[in-house]
């Protein structure tokens, strides 16, 4: 079965040091990632066995300088960018980058929702179905959106994409933990942003065969565990880290 609008279809990391992300994403989660395109632009496709699930995007001094900065953005899979993003700005919704189109990829554009979180929404010609999200080890397995709106938040999203409120799990003083879900597959969740944790985000948790070895992998790659090892609900652990670049990354698999 193809992919169809609303599913997550890429993730791409932004980072000013594009050798340095490449050798320790490598080593934490065992990807392939591919040597730099030609041209202007440094990107590099990462791969999980056969499979292409994102991409590393190095960030130029103009790019920083111009308010880019490490970090993580999903790709949600769309029939019609220019439509996608005339809803989402009618919906309050910004426009961050005009769509623009890749020969042999598809038409994309970076827009935010109306608490400013940014995310990609694109229409693929590859012809391919995209195993960026899902079980498999090397897959994202889970997208947690922190917000400062859950309400206006969940409204938002439903009403863009074929998603629906799933579950919801009581958190205590935390608030609720919404469920998120297309069809019969859960993709993820909505909660409130903490006070005084990280901004509001997109977060995505890819999936690890061995927690504790990812941890002592993060670690000695030089990268920082902020939160975790935690168990959660069905068995796995998750992690909460920080890349040597800057970019908050999250990592979920059994304790074996």
């Amino acid at each position: 079965m193809g992919n169809v609008s609303g599913d997550f279809i890429w993730y791409e990391l932004m980072t000013p040091d594009a050798d340095g992300a490449s050798a320790f994403y490598s080593a934490v989660m065992g990807w392939t990632v591919g040597a730099s395109s030609s041209g202007e632009t440094d990107y590099r496709e990462i791969q999980m066995g056969n499979d292409y699930i994102g991409g590393i995007l190095g960030l130029t001094s103009e790019m920083t300088a111009g308010g880019a900065q490490p970090g993580w953005i999903g790709y949600i899979a769309v029939d019609d960018v220019d439509q996608s993003v005339a809803n989402i700005v009618e919906a309050g919704g910004a426009l961050l980058m005009p769509a623009r189109d890749l020969p042999g990829v598809g038409r994309f554009a970076m827009v935010a929702d109306p608490q400013g979180i940014p995310f990609y929404v694109m229409t693929s010609t590859t012809g391919e179905t995209s195993k960026a999200h899902g079980p498999n080890p090397g897959s994202c397995s889970w997208n947690e959106l922190a917000t400062s709106d859950l309400t206006g938040a969940v409204t938002f999203y439903t009403g863009q994409f074929d998603w629906a409120k799933g579950d919801v799990m009581k958190m205590g003083p935390m608030g609720d933990y919404q469920f998120l879900r297309m069809g019969d597959r859960v993709l993820g969740a909505a909660m409130a942003r903490a006070p005084g944790g990280p901004p509001p985000m997109w977060t995505y948790y890819f999936r690890v065969s061995d927690i504790e070895l990812a941890v002592t992998r993060v670690t000695g790659g030089g990268g920082k565990i902020l939160h975790g090892p935690q168990e959660v609900p069905g068995g796995d652990f998750i992690i909460l880290g920080q890349d040597p670049q800057g970019a908050m990354f999250a990592l979920t698999g059994k304790n074996t």
